[in-house]
């Protein structure tokens, strides 16, 4: 197998037959939301899979090198997008999907999840996937190059469940870039279920309640 992100591993119990792979945001590390799966109450066994972006220059940052799924060049984040960043972490999502087949685990027992620029490498990567996730979670942000879904889209996943959060009043992500994306989804026939709450570019306890309710409801015994 080619060699693949570096990343924290938690399984929940023993031999666990499903996988949460959970991309953190810009800046932070795969150590983000280990707390949040600590916390979960699921109803059956899940081993979580938190990779570490790859260090590279933010280019809004001042080009200060961080961990970055791909570049932003503007605070428009939903123009002048980095098409190629985006697509490199495609490929490194492809990577940890594949280990988790090797490993034995069904591709609708796999669920991709992410905050912020993950969640839209989780979107991104999961509607263009080959085989039918069990699902996909997109935290407090957008659509990535949503002019090109239409045509790239596998329909092996056309019909997967897509949870989607946002705080209304969120400066990082805008509100209504999240609500965008979930509106063009929505006219795609996607069945995505939107939440959103009064804070800003952050979760809150009341979204990780609804995320362990959404991933009950989902998740294949």
């Amino acid at each position: 197998m080619p060699s693949i992100l570096p990343h924290i591993t938690f399984d929940t119990a023993a031999k666990p037959a499903h996988s949460i792979i959970w991309l953190h945001g810009l800046g932070a590390d795969g150590a983000d939301f280990l707390p949040v799966a600590e916390e979960m109450t699921l109803p059956c066994a899940v081993r979580y899979i938190f990779p570490h972006a790859p260090l590279q220059a933010v280019t809004i940052n001042g080009g200060h090198v961080m961990r970055s799924w791909y570049d932003i060049v503007a605070s428009d984040i939903g123009s002048r997008q980095d098409a190629m960043g985006v697509r490199t972490s495609q490929a490194e999502i492809e990577k940890l999907i594949a280990q988790e087949r090797a490993r034995g685990v069904l591709p609708g027992n796999i669920y991709l999840a992410g905050f912020s620029q993950g969640g839209a490498i989780a979107l991104h990567s999961g509607l263009r996937h080959h085989e039918t996730l069990g699902g996909i979670l997109a935290l407090s942000t957008y659509l990535p190059l949503s002019d090109t879904l239409a045509a790239e889209a596998h329909t092996a996943n056309r019909d997967t469940p897509v949870f989607m959060a946002h705080g209304r009043s969120d400066p990082i992500v805008p509100y209504t870039l999240g609500l965008s994306s979930r509106t063009t989804l929505s006219q795609l026939g996607y069945p995505v279920e939107w939440h959103e709450y009064a804070m800003q570019h952050s979760v809150c306890p009341q979204e990780l309640r609804d995320i362990e309710t959404w991933l009950t409801q989902h998740l294949r015994p």
